[in-house]
């Protein structure tokens, strides 16, 4: 189970992927989800990501999708 902390920071990066990307939360998540971005970069790397700003995390994970093959 997520310590809330990273449950808020997830939610966060949903939202401002969303906002970006003009997709509803649960598109990104499903993108995120099955790339494995979430669990295997997101939640992973808390520790460095949570202390970046939004521009950068959304530009960062943006650019990690489209490696991955997803056009967002």
């Amino acid at each position: 189970m997520l310590e809330k902390k990273k449950l808020t920071f997830v939610v966060f990066i949903l939202h401002a992927l969303g906002q970006h990307w003009n997709m509803t939360t649960p598109e990104v998540y499903e993108i995120l989800n099955t790339t494995g971005i979430l669990d295997d970069y997101i939640i992973k790397c808390y520790d460095v990501l949570h202390t970046l700003g939004k521009e950068y995390l959304v530009e960062d994970i943006t650019e990690f999708v489209r490696e991955k093959g997803i056009d967002v």
